[in-house]
């Protein structure tokens, strides 16, 4: 097994977000590991909020446009994640890092995988039904499929063993 020095820690900003940096700091200790925090805007809501600021010019506000919208979309993400990291990992926060980036989030995961050189990708598989995998495919899914690194799947362990 390969020393890990970097963890890129995939968080969305639901409920996984606290698990999967709890499992990220967890592998970090007792090294010096840096955690990369990642946090993707998905393209598809890019799209969705170009096309509306097109059609309806002016919806956001008389001085707001999309790229306006975006912009304090990724401030605001990247400040929740500042306060979930205060309120959570005090201690931990000098080995952590915050990305906001914004495509199609498999794409983005493994660019940053590839540009930060990891050794780990720690992600949440919030465990959808078959048919939702099927119409919309699943970000962990492609990341397992196409990551050079290993990844791992942070899951809650009640939902899964509710759904039995």
């Amino acid at each position: 097994m390969s020393k890990i020095n970097k963890i890129l820690a995939c968080v969305d900003l639901s409920e996984y977000s606290l698990m999967t940096l709890k499992y990220s700091v967890e592998f970090a200790k007792g090294s010096k590991a840096q955690i990369i925090i990642l946090n993707v805007i998905n393209q598809r809501d890019i799209n969705g909020v170009e096309m509306v600021s097109g059609y309806f010019p002016g919806y956001f506000s008389n001085e707001i446009n999309a790229q306006d919208y975006i912009r304090e979309l990724r401030k605001d993400r990247h400040e929740r994640i500042k306060n979930l990291i205060d309120e959570n990992f005090s201690d931990e926060k000098s080995k952590m890092t915050i990305k906001v980036d914004e495509g199609v989030p498999f794409e983005c995961i493994l660019n940053a995988a590839k540009t930060e050189k990891v050794d780990l990708i720690v992600m949440a598989n919030k465990g959808r039904g078959n048919l939702s995998r099927v119409l919309f495919g699943s970000v962990a899914e492609k990341v397992f499929r196409h990551s050079s690194v290993p990844v791992v799947s942070v899951r809650d362990e009640l939902k899964f063993t509710r759904s039995k």
